[in-house]
């Protein structure tokens, strides 16, 4: 279970802040206590009396990850003057903006890809991003009185994920292409 992100000591927050850098540049596996410890400033003594794994730090990682994310995407739909229509397409805003800060995709994909175990708190934070955000377009598309937003939610999904993995390696703007297609997708199917 992770720790609340907020209730933390300055110590653990540094150690927070120095695992999350480490863990979206270079991988979740890749990165050990050792060098979180050091690169943070603190013992591993330290490390393990603040979280206690690190499984508990990637989950704690993960949470302060989706509540910077779920209030990003929320600040994209409280913009004033948005359509019903404007609104199911929002997240992919708030995706362009993100990814402009973000370089190396989504770090819920990472860790999905990272860590096989369903059992690992970490997972069940990423995956429950994802099924977030498909209820999230679902909920927009029926508010703008779309037929079939489960469908066309799930479609939204995948263009959204898609551009969140090629992004980093495809040239040109993924989040931006993705957004002009889901306009497209959500103006044909109203």
């Amino acid at each position: 279970m992770p720790l609340d992100p907020q209730s933390l000591t300055p110590g653990a927050r540094r150690i927070l802040d120095a695992a999350a850098t480490l863990f979206y540049e270079l991988g979740i596996t890749a990165v050990g206590v050792d060098l979180i410890a050091a690169r943070s400033g603190v013992t591993k003594r330290t490390l393990y009396d603040r979280f206690g794994s690190k499984d508990v730090l990637v989950a704690t990682y993960l949470a302060e990850r989706d509540q910077r994310w779920r209030a990003e995407i929320t600040a994209s739909l409280d913009r004033p003057g948005l359509s019903a229509l404007d609104r199911v397409t929002a997240p992919f805003d708030a995706l362009a903006e993100w990814t402009a800060r973000h370089s190396r995709g989504c770090a819920f994909i990472n860790a999905l890809a990272e860590l096989p175990d369903g059992a690992h708190p970490a997972r069940r934070i990423a995956a429950d991003e994802k099924r977030w955000l498909l209820e999230l377009f679902e909920r927009l598309a029926a508010e703008a009185g779309i037929a079939d937003s489960g469908l066309l939610a799930r479609e939204l999904l995948y263009l959204h994920e898609g551009a969140l993995v090629v992004g980093s390696v495809v040239p040109g703007d993924a989040a931006a292409d993705a957004g002009r297609a889901a306009r497209a997708l959500v103006a044909a199917r109203s």
